[in-house]
């Protein structure tokens, strides 16, 4: 005798939704982690629009990352990073993927836990460091030891990361199967918050 019955993939998703409401999935982690590879995935899976913040940011100020970065400094980009994710958070539901630094804003973190949802894709140095070297652009690395730098990241974001709502390991694996433990994960957290028991529980 199995403890559980098979569980219809549909059904799942369509309880997801109904779980979610109009609260936004939100991937928070650092860079490398996979956020916009594995949020699309999501998003397609449970028929959500997908946003990616910094395609935001850079759709309204009409500068690139780098661009903003070294114009006018880490601290104006956070502050136009939390506006303009408050903003899309309030045009929930959909999939949306952050910057690196966003999660670690106060007010951020606030407007997520009012409107969403967060996942945090929480990867080994290894891992992460093996992906950003594919894109040197990456402003936060444009250092002479760039593993330095993830390490000291690593150690100032990863408590604060650990505040998401869901933490999933990514790794190198397909992003099929990433995003299948994310939406698993999500479904068991927001069985969690109510009060009805699974259907498929014996």
């Amino acid at each position: 005798m199995t403890s559980e019955t098979p569980h219809n993939p549909t059904d799942t998703m369509a309880e997801l939704l109904k779980r979610l409401g109009t609260r936004s999935i939100v991937f928070v982690g650092l860079m490398g982690a996979g956020k916009t590879v594995i949020g699309r995935r999501v998003a397609t899976m449970l028929d959500l629009p997908f946003v990616d913040s910094d395609h935001e940011i850079e759709t309204v100020s009409r500068m690139t990352i780098p661009d903003l970065f070294q114009r006018y400094g880490e601290p104006e980009f956070r502050a136009l990073e939390q506006r303009v994710i408050q903003r899309v958070l309030e045009g929930g539901p959909q999939v949306l993927s952050t910057g690196g630094g966003a999660f670690m804003n106060a007010q951020t973190r606030e407007a997520v836990a009012a409107h969403g949802v967060s996942v945090w894709l929480k990867a080994d140095i290894d891992t992460l460091m093996e992906r950003v070297g594919r894109k040197p652009t990456r402003p936060l690395l444009q250092n002479a030891d760039p593993r330095s730098v993830m390490e000291r990241l690593m150690a100032e974001r990863y408590p604060v990361y650990e505040t998401a709502d869901v933490t999933v390991l990514t790794r190198e694996e397909r992003k099929e199967v990433i995003a299948d433990e994310v939406v698993a994960a999500l479904d068991e957290y927001l069985y969690g918050q109510g009060e009805e028991p699974r259907e498929n529980a014996v």
